[in-house]
């Protein structure tokens, strides 16, 4: 049972939460592909160190701030240059570098990707894969037959078909504004990926592009992406803090540079 001091206790924790409005929601702006392509944030950045007042840098500066496991250069699904030459470049189209912070490249997403691909995520292990199939309704989750990892490369090489018979150069290697007319035909469903729609299509393989690359911006480093943590910089996101205490009754408001998970064993 919980004692009327405790609930008062979490009451204040909870309104100090809101007060500092770190709640991940997103500020993307911009005008194609509804504000995810090609989206540029006004404003600076938010990655201040003079004003912090958290010493998880001091951990971040002893162990490597993005807390990764592995080289940022190992991968563990991708075993072809070209492929994650793709990801890369699609992704950062999708989260592009701006004046406030670093891209989905600079930020390592297509290595969150990487991860998930080779894990339970890829292989769909937890989610029911049997028929019936059929074309998705807007309240549905993921109808396909097809792996997440089979349907990310089968959307992959699709990017580079289209690519070259348009441009005659892989999607890498396209200028912005070409990437962005090819992602968009996707997300509107304007091409054939060869397969019946209830198998895959082009709007849900960007989907999942969209929503892995939002992922990798913004998930602990522990999973490979938010490099260095600055996806949660550039919304003030305090991360995994062991505690509030020392600012509960605090009137102030306090910057504090975040903490990822690893950081929660010092």
């Amino acid at each position: 049972m919980v004692n009327k001091k405790d609930d008062e206790k979490q009451f204040s924790r909870r309104d100090f939460l809101k007060t500092t409005g770190v709640a991940t929601g997103g500020i993307i702006g911009g005008s194609l592909l509804g504000g995810l392509v090609g989206f540029n944030l006004d404003g600076s950045s938010s990655n201040t160190e003079d004003t912090s007042e958290d010493t998880a840098s001091e951990h971040a500066d002893s162990e490597g701030e993005s807390g990764q496991g592995l080289s940022d250069k190992a991968r563990v699904f991708f075993d072809n240059d070209a492929d994650f030459a793709t990801v890369e470049a699609a992704m950062e189209r999708i989260f592009p570098e701006s004046d406030a912070g670093p891209g989905a490249k600079e930020l390592g997403c297509a290595y969150y990707l990487d991860g998930q691909l080779a894990g339970a995520y890829g292989f769909n292990a937890k989610e029911y894969m049997q028929g019936p199939y059929k074309e998705p309704l807007p309240t549905q989750g993921y109808q396909s037959n097809l792996n997440r990892r089979d349907y990310f490369m089968l959307g992959i090489k699709k990017l580079n078909e289209e690519a070259n018979n348009q441009h005659d150069a892989d999607f890498a290697d396209l200028e912005d504004g070409q990437k962005d007319d090819i992602l968009t035909a996707f997300q509107e469903g304007e091409v054939d990926l060869g397969m019946p729609a209830h198998t895959a299509s082009s709007s849900y393989f960007f989907t999942m592009l969209r929503s892995t690359t939002l992922e990798g911006a913004y998930s602990d480093p522990i999973y490979r992406g938010n490099r260095n943590m600055a996806g949660w910089k550039m919304k003030q996101f305090p991360g995994h803090q062991m505690s509030y205490i020392q600012y509960i009754e605090d009137d102030e408001f306090h910057e504090i540079d975040p903490l990822p998970v690893y950081g929660m064993n010092h």
